[in-house]
């Protein structure tokens, strides 16, 4: 209810203020499962997604967001809830199958879900090489994978500032990728290694970022979480 009314409200006030560039809203499916895999420059960009897309996206995010105590508790509470974020525990033991689990019922259940194939914020703004989570939500699902391009929104809210600043933005949404099919001889690891790299590199075709062959690494503030 809340993210339909911020949908509703916000992203109108989005428009008028930051003017964003919107590509390529018709090449996401407006019903059925999928999964909008983009690049990843500010924490602010769930946000941006969650407003522009032509259809809700689910995003997931630490249940601490979802358990604090008091003004700053519920405000933060309040937040995360209004941008359709789904809370998970990815401190608990084997976290990183609890979080595919609830990206799974997303999509099972018929609604968008948004990912960041490199696991975290790209500090130099390269791309990173992806994680092979999304090749396996894509290949156990079904659902097909819009690549999403993000610019400028390292510059509306640098890794570290609290609130947004005034800075154009970009969101570009690519043609669907089908990963359902792969090569048969592909073990699942490579299989979802080869799926995850062709959605990376649809990434990276519309942003057109640097390459890096190395996995990002999260700025301190949040390796310290």
């Amino acid at each position: 209810m809340l993210y339909s009314l911020a949908r509703i409200v916000i992203a109108p006030l989005l428009r008028l203020i930051y003017r964003p560039t919107i590509r390529g809203r018709g090449n996401v499916p407006r019903r059925g499962p999928v999964i909008l895999a983009s690049n990843h420059l500010s924490f602010i960009d769930s946000v941006v997604i969650a407003l522009l897309s032509p259809r809700p996206v689910h995003f997931l995010a630490k249940d601490e967001y979802f358990t604090g105590t008091g003004v700053r508790g519920a405000l933060t509470r309040l937040f995360f809830t209004t941008f359709g974020c789904i809370p998970v525990d990815r401190g608990a033991h084997r976290g990183a199958q609890a979080s595919l689990g609830a990206a799974e019922q997303v999509l099972t259940g018929g609604r968008a879900f948004g990912i960041y194939p490199e696991g975290t914020r790209s500090l130099d703004g390269r791309l990173y090489r992806g994680r092979t989570g999304v090749a396996w939500l894509a290949l156990a699902t079904g659902a097909p994978v819009v690549p999403v391009a993000l610019t400028g929104t390292e510059r509306l809210q640098p890794v570290g500032r609290r609130l947004p600043r005034y800075h154009r933005i970009t969101v570009e949404f690519g043609v669907p990728l089908q990963c359902g099919h792969t090569r048969s001889e592909l073990r699942p690891a490579q299989a979802r290694r080869a799926v995850t790299d062709r959605i990376v590199q649809a990434i990276g075709d519309l942003s057109g970022q640097e390459y890096a062959q190395t996995y990002g690494r999260a700025p301190a503030a949040e390796a310290r979480r």
